[in-house]
């Protein structure tokens, strides 16, 4: 893309596209705008834009057009409400949106097709279509990375397996669902730092649903075990690195309290991090669900080695 299509925001093209059926949102003219970048992730409603007033006009963000507004310019001649409309056009918005379905003008749309503009309508309420394109934006503008490795839903924690290629990530998730927990991507999975600083993971949409087994394929996991196998996002709990036994330091590395603070940073967000070592013979389905078991009661306050520590001072003391 050239131009204004590099600035940083979201292109309306891509806003539209996930859009169109979220927002019942259609394009009415403007098509070759879509590049246009909407630099701030707001909705603007351009009243006094349309009396004239363009004094601290947000240029930057989708100027939408409700009932009030529509309203308004009825109330003008033809030839004046083109002018309140080109004022608008003029200033290189990322986009003009009419709600409630209303059909803007063949003059309106030659606008759209002269300033290089997205002209698109909803038929959406003004209120519900606000809230809901301000959600849609905040969404697609969080800051976001695929990473290498499984992801599931285990005892209703989000865990996430990585580890180098051929290790068993993918045949680890697969023993945990069917152990009736949930996948939510496997090899490839999308974080993103929502708007409350977690970091939730999904599926790559290509794959959503699918998994990777060596030796058997590609499966398709609810159509096997069926819907309650799969999650469409989870937020990211846990991360589990599984090792191979000779990344192993002579066993020095390895945590055998529970006391060792380790963490992944994703986005600038730390999540909990566990080691295991890969071994033959060792069930590591069992030993991630029970890790994912033990997380979720430190997170409510449990923490077994602090426990067990204080009861044996507590045996100390009372022996002396």
């Amino acid at each position: 893309m050239q131009g204004k299509s590099q600035e940083t925001g979201i292109p309306v093209r891509r806003f539209l596209e996930e859009g169109s059926k979220r927002l019942l949102l259609q394009l009415v003219a403007g098509g070759s705008g879509l590049d246009k970048p909407i630099r701030e992730p707001a909705i603007n409603r351009p009243g006094l834009g349309l009396v004239g007033f363009f004094r601290y006009f947000p240029d930057k963000r989708i100027q939408l057009i409700g009932y009030a507004e529509y309203s308004y310019l009825q109330t003008l001649p033809e030839e004046e409400r083109v002018v309140r409309m080109e004022g608008v056009f003029a200033r290189h918005v990322p986009c003009v949106i009419y709600s409630r379905n209303r059909k803007p003008s063949d003059k309106v749309k030659e606008l759209a097709e002269k300033y290089q503009t997205p002209l698109l309508r909803t038929q959406m309420i003004t209120g519900q279509f606000s809230n809901a394109a301000t959600i849609l934006m905040e969404d697609l503008s969080a800051p976001r990375i695929k990473v290498h490795g499984t992801m599931l839903e285990v005892s209703g924690m989000g865990v996430l397996i990585e580890g180098p290629p051929g290790i068993g990530k993918s045949e680890t998730a697969l023993g945990l669902i069917k152990h009736g927990h949930a996948l939510v991507a496997d090899d490839c999975t999308q974080l993103v730092r929502d708007s409350s600083g977690f970091i939730m993971g999904s599926a790559v949409g290509s794959t959503r649903h699918y998994m990777e087994i060596r030796g058997l394929g590609i499966i398709h996991v609810p159509s096997i075990f069926g819907v309650s196998a799969v999650r469409g996002a989870k937020q990211v709990d846990l991360v589990v690195t599984l090792m191979r036994q000779q990344d192993e330091t002579d066993g020095a590395d390895l945590d055998r309290t529970g006391a060792n603070d380790l963490h992944r940073t994703f986005l600038g967000v730390d999540v909990p991090q566990v080691m295991l070592p890969v071994a033959p013979g060792r069930d590591l389905v069992n030993v991630v669900e029970t890790v994912a078991q033990e997380y979720k009661l430190r997170f409510a306050g449990h923490v077994a080695y602090k426990d067990l520590d204080a009861q044996l001072k507590r045996l100390g003391g009372a022996s002396q």
